[in-house]
């Protein structure tokens, strides 16, 4: 796995963290393309082996790392986007520690097996990678991570591949030099056959991370929740 996640024990993302495979949307609806990569939903427990190969050691930039955080959140109704979204508009959630300016709000309804969506078509793209730096191959570790908080009041969960783009490149024979990795990257790796995990990992309200999305794909999702929730992003 060339994903990575911070965590101090096993115990402490056991029961947020599932593992599965992934397929190409083919003809469910609602996605931009049939090539859309999507979760398979048989997940299954990751195990404590699995966990330790999530693991950072030292030599792995803060930059390429997964790090799960929380915060307080005021008590708000239930369906009170408003105030969630003055909420996230006032936030400073690393405390000014970290340059940081916020993206976007986005209020998704329960039962969405991916969750982002083109704004020119409102079709979903399944998982995917971001480009807000657009760096080419040989820098694309040094991307800018990006921030999410679950204001709820619904769970959510984050998606993310196994392999990080620079890989999938790799497995494809993109120019290492010149070549914007992009999500059609993803679409033709999974189409050629090669291997891709997906782990689901739970928000709960007040629950959120800060993920390096310009070199993993990822998306949000809803699948299973009972209620619409609201994620708010930055970009540091």
């Amino acid at each position: 796995m060339s994903v990575r996640l911070l965590f101090d024990r096993f115990s402490d993302i056991q029961e947020r963290v599932v593992i599965g495979d992934v397929r190409q949307a083919g003809d469910t609806p609602g996605y931009d393309s049939d090539m859309a990569v999507v979760p398979q939903e048989n997940w299954t427990a990751l195990s404590e082996i699995d966990a330790e190969h999530l693991r950072p050691d030292r030599s792995i930039p803060n930059s390429m790392v997964i790090e799960l955080v929380a915060q307080v959140l005021p008590v708000f109704t239930s369906n009170d986007l408003q105030g969630r979204l003055d909420t996230a508009a006032a936030l400073n959630p690393l405390k000014g520690i970290w340059p940081r300016r916020r993206l976007a709000c986005t209020a998704s309804q329960p039962g969405r097996l991916t969750s982002t969506e083109d704004p020119s078509t409102e079709r979903r793209i399944g998982l995917h990678i971001d480009n807000f730096d657009r760096r080419n191959y040989p820098d694309r570790h040094l991307s800018r991570r990006r921030l999410c908080l679950n204001l709820g009041p619904g769970t959510r969960y984050l998606l993310v591949g196994d392999r990080d783009i620079m890989e999938i490149c790799r497995a494809l024979g993109q120019d290492q030099e010149q070549h914007c990795p992009h999500t059609d990257d993803v679409r033709q790796y999974i189409a050629a056959g090669h291997p891709l995990r997906c782990l689901r990992i739970r928000l709960e309200p007040g629950q959120g991370y800060i993920a390096p999305t310009e070199l993993v794909p990822h998306d949000g999702s809803t699948s299973g929740s009972q209620t619409w929730s609201l994620a708010a992003f930055w970009l540091g």
